[in-house]
């Protein structure tokens, strides 16, 4: 299991960030421990476990190619990220059978995948 997987942002965006971490997926937001507080940046539960911790990066450039990935009902999320006017890209099913899954952008333009949880893991890296 993962405890945390991290992201970057650009320095004063933390609200844009919370807007689309709290406001738009609806995770709640975690308190950072005052010494990581100071640094800036945010960090949120991931619903079914884990966290993301998003930090400033003085010279920050959303990552296009990797990216986190969540477990979660792509249907639903699909429909809120919509809604939002968010970006939403299925992938081909032929890439990886039986996984339902799409990509999208986070407030600061990094990739992020969601993907469904109907089937197992089968060892694709």
């Amino acid at each position: 299991m993962i405890d945390h997987v991290q992201v970057s942002c650009p320095a004063g965006s933390e609200g844009r960030v919370r807007e689309f971490y709290a406001g738009v997926l609806g995770w709640d937001e975690l308190p950072k421990p005052p010494l990581l507080a100071a640094r800036g940046g945010c960090w949120f539960a991931v619903p079914g476990g884990g966290e993301l911790h998003v930090g400033v990066e003085p010279d920050f450039r959303p990552a296009r190619k990797a990216h986190p990935a969540f477990v979660v009902d792509v249907d639903a999320v699909a429909a809120v990220l919509t809604a939002a006017g968010q970006p939403v890209t299925w992938a081909d099913p032929r890439e990886i059978p039986g996984r339902r899954r799409f990509h999208t952008t986070d407030a600061v333009g990094n990739r992020l995948e969601f993907l469904d949880g109907a089937t197992q893991r089968r060892g694709i890296g």
